[in-house]
């Protein structure tokens, strides 16, 4: 399969977010990403269902949302309604996880876990034949324009193994510091799907820096 790109509307310009939406639209981008935060989980506050509603009227890509929230499983259904296609929970979040990534499939949507830097992925051992992604957050989560983790390699390389030895359908995304320099390594590396916000919406061309990050050489 040939690697995913979702751009992080967490990086869009927020005063003209229907702009920039419109340009991932004309985009080789796969899908979109949306970051959720409660203020919480992590020290920051993001968006929620208006915007998300708001955005899955404009879009032509599947909606990747990721939930850096507690308790999410109070939320799941309103995800699902407001547009998600994939829905992304922390496992720091969920106290019952198999339950929560089970009603996630059950709501129609694809399931995912994330992984925040100092999370072991050796924790994923069991839920792996439930999902259908797991996101390695490779800054720690609640901001953008961070350094990208350099050991994040190693867990990378950890979880990839884990996904082929077990024989399972997981994609492996990456978040967090991902650019055009460091983005053939992750792929080469094991990663599907590569979230890229300030790489892309801070740059010259956001269209030709998502080409460049479909295409690598």
């Amino acid at each position: 399969m040939d690697h995913l790109v979702s751009p992080s509307l967490l990086a869009a310009d927020f005063t003209n977010l229907e702009k920039d939406v419109t340009i991932v639209n004309s985009s080789e981008a796969d899908w979109l990403h949306l970051d959720i935060m409660d203020g919480v989980f992590v020290p920051n506050i993001s968006f929620g269902f208006p915007v998300i509603e708001a955005v899955k009227k404009i879009t032509a890509k599947p909606l990747d949302v990721h939930l850096m929230i507690v308790d999410p499983d109070r939320y799941l259904e309103r995800f699902c309604a407001a547009g998600a296609d994939n829905l992304t929970v922390q496992y720091e979040a969920c106290t019952h996880l198999n339950r929560t990534v089970t009603e996630i499939r059950n709501l129609g949507m694809k399931a995912s876990v994330a992984l925040n830097p100092h999370t072991p992925v050796l924790l994923l051992k069991n839920i792996l034949p439930y999902l259908d992604m797991v996101l390695i957050m490779t800054v720690n989560p609640g901001f953008g324009a961070q350094s990208f983790i350099i050991e994040s390699y190693n867990k990378i390389a950890e979880l990839r193994k884990m996904i082929d030895e077990g024989g399972y359908n997981v994609l492996i995304e990456v978040d967090g510091g991902i650019d055009t320099k460091n983005a053939a390594k992750l792929i080469n590396s094991g990663v599907n799907v590569l979230v890229a916000g300030n790489s892309v919406f801070s740059s010259p061309d956001p269209v030709k820096t998502i080409h460049r990050l479909k295409n690598l050489t």
